[in-house]
C-alpha cells in the first residue's frame, strides 16, 4: 500500500464538457455526484497549515479522517504527498476525539464530486462555490495520457489546495466570512483573473 498521492488539479470552465468527454471516451464513473463537507482542524498554536499540513474529517456518504503532510516542491508538473486516511464510523465522535487531542476545527469547505475510473487514473469533477476543477490522480505518465486524452493538457496544474486558494480569493475580496461554503459565495463576484496569483 502507498500512501503517497500524485496528482494534478486544474481549473475548467465547463465540467459538463469533460464529463460528457469522459463518458465518450469509455470511463467508469465509480461515484455519482454527492455534497462534500470537509472540516479541516488546527492545532492550538494553528502550526498545521502555516506547515503545509492538512488534518480534515470529511463526510460525504461516509466519514473519512485524513491527514496530508507538505507538498513535495521537486516537481512541480505534479502535486506530490504523503496522504494517511481512514474511514470512521462515526464523525461526530471523531470530532469529539480531536478536541480532546487539542485540535479545533478552523474552518469548514463544502464541495460537489463526481468520480470516474479512466485509464490507470481516479478523475474528479469538483464544483466549488468559487469555480469548477478537475483533479486527476495516479503515476505521472498515466495521468499525462489522461490529460492529453481529455484535451485537458494545454492546461496549467494549480499546486495550491482549495482551502490555500480560498484563502488567497477571501484576502482579494476583503470578505470577513471563514468558510468556504456555497450560501457564503451567494452574490459574490469573482475577479476573472484570481487564479493567476497562485499558479
Amino acid at each position: 500500500m502507498t500512501h503517497t498521492e500524485t496528482e494534478v488539479k486544474i481549473a475548467v470552465p465547463d465540467l459538463a464538457a469533460v464529463e460528457s468527454r469522459l463518458q465518450t471516451l469509455g470511463a467508469e464513473q465509480i461515484a455519482a455526484r454527492i455534497f462534500e463537507r470537509n472540516v479541516r482542524y488546527e492545532d492550538a498554536a494553528g502550526s498545521l497549515s502555516p506547515a503545509g499540513k492538512v488534518l480534515r474529517l470529511r463526510m460525504d456518504t461516509r466519514a473519512r479522517l485524513t491527514f496530508k503532510a507538505e507538498r513535495d516542491t521537486t516537481n512541480m508538473a505534479v502535486n506530490i504527498r504523503e496522504e494517511l486516511e481512514v474511514e470512521v464510523s462515526d464523525f461526530e465522535t471523531a470530532d469529539l476525539i480531536l478536541n480532546r487531542l487539542g485540535f479545533h476545527p478552523a474552518w469548514v469547505y463544502e464541495k460537489y464530486r463526481t468520480t470516474y475510473h479512466f485509464g490507470c487514473c481516479e478523475v474528479d469533477l469538483d464544483q466549488l462555490p468559487y469555480g469548477s476543477f478537475v483533479e486527476i490522480e495516479g503515476e505521472e505518465t498515466a495521468i499525462r495520457a489522461a490529460l492529453e486524452a481529455l484535451q485537458l493538457a494545454d492546461r496549467a496544474n494549480i499546486p495550491a489546495s482549495y482551502s490555500t486558494l480560498f484563502f488567497t480569493l477571501k484576502a482579494r475580496l476583503g470578505v470577513t466570512f471563514n468558510d468556504l461554503t456555497f450560501a457564503n459565495f451567494e452574490g459574490v463576484t469573482l475577479p476573472d483573473d484570481w487564479l493567476n496569483e497562485v499558479q
